[in-house]
């Protein structure tokens, strides 16, 4: 107890949502002190790190071509090791100035958020890339357990409640209960799967080529998986692939939520699939407490309305869905002593 106490005093408890858009960072008794775009800058040549984070995305689509702007993490998982292990050197760093110098004596105590679908590799390069950036012990929880948690979820209580977290990279949807995984379903679309199908119906029909920016911009200002506002309409600037040259074209939000169709379909696959698996008594629940949405993805327009027509069940939207998972780290870092290292 007396260890427990001086390693406390020498050390901080960091909780990292490490995403495949974004990376969160929660510090125990001071809250999320960090959120960034999970993006590296290198040079071609020496792989040397000039930007992380915020700075890096600026560069996304407009460096020359000695310089590179990379999303190290893919589907949620580690895509490139030395990357995101410089990433998260960064941002660890960037954690711990927050805190007291009595409390960077030690390397810190991380939390990390994984998707529950990964491989057991997968597993180990996430724990070694973060010991490796100077984490001291590293603990894993799953995303959607955390979610659960972040939203406030009762999943300590004997009954079930459902939790969609759709991410950058991946969705989870879990039934949760006695603080136990019952039925899940991990399935690689997210976020970026959407601004991919943006970017593949304007080269289809406009021949017009765009960068990943103006494919997430248009999924916010239009994006909608329920014919709510379909008569709006914006202005999208790129690259005409038949002459090359530049070109604007006006685009309504009618088609590109049918652009959007095939990824949502897949999302409302995965969480059909779980209610199927889930037990009676369980599923009974449900029909009181319903589904809850966190992740960035669960603001987009129209999603818990589809929801609510597929399954039947009330849906609900977490107050702050891109917070969810980093909120949950945050949380279960009160209980750290407790958790046994994955």
């Amino acid at each position: 107890m007396f260890t427990q106490r001086l390693a406390k005093f020498f050390t901080t408890d960091i909780g990292i949502d490490l995403g495949t858009a974004n990376c969160l960072v929660y510090v125990r008794d001071k809250g999320i002190v960090l959120s960034e775009p999970s993006v590296v800058a290198i040079t071609e040549n020496t792989k040397e790190v000039l930007a992380v984070g915020e700075e890096a995305k600026r560069m996304l689509g407009r460096t020359p071509s000695n310089i590179q702007a990379i999303r190290p993490m893919k589907d949620g998982v580690i895509a490139d090791f030395d990357i995101t292990e410089s990433m998260l050197r960064y941002f660890i760093r960037k954690a711990i100035n927050s805190v007291p110098w009595r409390q960077q004596l030690l390397g810190p105590r991380v939390l990390v958020a994984v998707p529950s679908g990964i491989t057991e590799v997968e597993n180990r390069a996430v724990k070694e890339s973060a010991k490796r950036a100077g984490a001291g012990v590293v603990s894993l929880v799953e995303e959607p357990m955390a979610a659960a948690v972040g939203v406030g979820l009762p999943v300590a209580e004997p009954s079930g409640s459902m939790i969609v977290d759709i991410g950058g990279g991946t969705t989870e949807v879990a039934v949760i209960s006695l603080s136990g995984i019952v039925g899940a379903k991990s399935v690689r679309v997210g976020g970026d799967e959407l601004d991919a199908a943006i970017g593949q119906h304007m080269k289809r029909v406009y021949n017009l080529m765009i960068g990943s920016r103006t494919e997430e911009r248009i999924k916010i200002v239009l994006g909608s998986a329920y014919p709510t506002k379909d008569d709006a309409e914006m202005e999208v600037k790129g690259r005409d692939l038949v002459s090359g040259l530049p070109k604007t074209v006006r685009i309504n939000a009618g088609e590109i939520r049918i652009a959007l169709q095939e990824p949502i379909t897949t999302i409302i696959e995965a969480c059909r699939a779980t209610l199927e698996r889930c037990p009676p008594e369980l599923a009974a629940d449900l029909i009181d407490r319903g589904i809850m949405l966190a992740g960035g993805g669960a603001l987009l327009d129209g999603l818990d309305r589809l929801l609510v027509e597929e399954t039947g069940l009330p849906v609900f939207v977490a107050e702050d869905p891109l917070l969810a998972v980093a909120n949950g780290t945050g949380i279960m870092l009160q209980e750290m002593d407790s958790i046994t290292q994955a």
